[in-house]
């Protein structure tokens, strides 16, 4: 039991920090890290696309603000007694930083924030979240670290050895204060992780449709379809784990009733909506784009796009082939080449070779000649002068063997 006991997650003595006046909320700096992250990554992935530079900036000075609106608003409308019921306080709605975003309202009003950004620079909004989904569910993986440092959003009570330890927060006046206040190291209770079971899903999501998007070439929003989709999935279980107050319907927390909708009309989104993925050119501010309801025009859109991208698929396999056929081209000049060198080298041995056969055969007859000349000279009576004829005769011989 003890070595149990040592296996469970401790959660941080506290999640605030004051410099001076300034308080410094774990929670709001995860919220900021992820939107940078995602705003950095989008940024590239929407040039790799063929985006014009900086239009993801430009769109999140309006999402972003929508985003965090909307998912308030979520998070109010859904827990509505914690401030508006008998100890509610309604002025605590604006405490963003206490905690309380809704995901589902944060992705509805950002995409409202989005849709308007991409009106005034002229962008198309499927393209752009597209771009975009990957590098959002990731900021949703980063931000629930916020959750963490907050003690919020677990499950129900467990001896599992991965528990996470809830611990007893106390103010600086000795009052008991869960979200401000810091640990004394006394263990309140030990519960499942219900935050980190959902930020290792989201990471696994975002694996997944990096991949995808790489393998498929998706657009037209069903890359941002399968986003929602893959999150809404993992979300619908993760809410059947926790506990803590909220809303229900019919006995069922309405997180899970939220999850299960969106997640069918995410995926009905995927299989109606246009194939294919946006040519660089569709993704120019100013490109015509036709409404949702055209659907003539959105399936002429996505067969340009194929039309498109097989013609770049085909370039580039007609580039390798030619690539091939020059380098076999040259691989055969130079066997000719080598084989013409070989020959030339082996005809001009052999003429050399019968070069000096001739050579040999021609000194050879002159030594004959010699020999049969010499007796008849004696026979003559020009034996007198034998050595003179010997050394004329004798005398041509190295001329030939220049």
């Amino acid at each position: 039991m003890t070595l149990q006991v040592l296996a469970y997650i401790p959660s941080p003595s506290q999640g605030v920090w004051h410099l001076g006046p300034l308080p410094l909320r774990a929670y709001a700096l995860c919220i900021i890290l992820g939107i940078v992250v995602a705003i950095w990554w989008g940024e590239r992935r929407w040039r790799e696309r063929g985006g014009q530079p900086g239009a993801i900036l430009d769109v999140a000075m309006f999402a972003v603000p929508f985003g965090l609106i909307g998912g308030r608003l979520y998070h109010v409308a859904t827990d509505y007694q914690k401030y508006f019921g008998a100890n509610g306080h309604p002025f605590d709605i604006i405490k963003i930083y206490q905690g309380g975003l809704g995901i589902w309202g944060a992705v509805l009003l950002g995409g409202v924030g989005a849709w308007i950004g991409c009106r005034v620079y002229k962008i198309p909004l499927p393209a752009l979240g597209d771009a975009l989904a990957p590098p959002i569910l990731l900021a949703q993986a980063i931000g629930r670290l916020g959750n963490y440092f907050n003690q919020e959003l677990y499950g129900r009570e467990t001896d599992v050895p991965w528990g996470l330890e809830i611990y007893r927060r106390f103010d600086e006046s000795g009052k008991l204060d869960m979200l401000n206040g810091t640990s004394t190291g006394v263990v309140d209770k030990v519960v499942h992780p219900t935050f980190l079971y959902e930020l290792i899903w989201n990471v696994l999501i975002v694996v997944l449709l990096v991949q995808i998007d790489k393998r498929f070439r998706i657009g037209h929003g069903r890359l941002f379809a399968l986003y929602v989709a893959g999150y809404c999935f993992g979300r619908f279980f993760v809410e059947l784990m926790r506990d803590d107050e909220a809303t229900k319907i019919i006995g069922i927390r309405v997180n899970s009733f939220t999850s299960a909708i969106v997640f069918l009309a995410a995926i009905a989104y995927f299989v109606f909506a246009t194939k294919g993925r946006e040519t660089a050119e569709q993704l120019q501010p100013g490109a015509p784009r036709p409404w949702p309801w055209e659907f003539a025009k959105l399936r002429a859109l996505g067969a340009a796009g194929e039309q498109s991208a097989e013609r770049t698929v085909a370039e580039a396999s007609g580039d390798a082939s030619e690539k091939e056929v020059s380098l076999e081209k040259t691989d055969e000049s130079d066997s000719a080449a080598t084989e013409s060198t070989g020959n030339t080298a082996g005809t001009s041995g052999d003429n050399e070779v019968e070069s000096a056969e001739n050579a040999m055969a021609e000194d050879k007859s002159a030594a004959e000649t010699v020999s049969a000349t010499e007796p008849d000279a004696v026979q003559s009576g020009a034996a007198a002068e034998p050595d003179t004829a010997v050394r004329s005769v004798k005398g041509a011989t190295p001329e030939r063997d220049n």
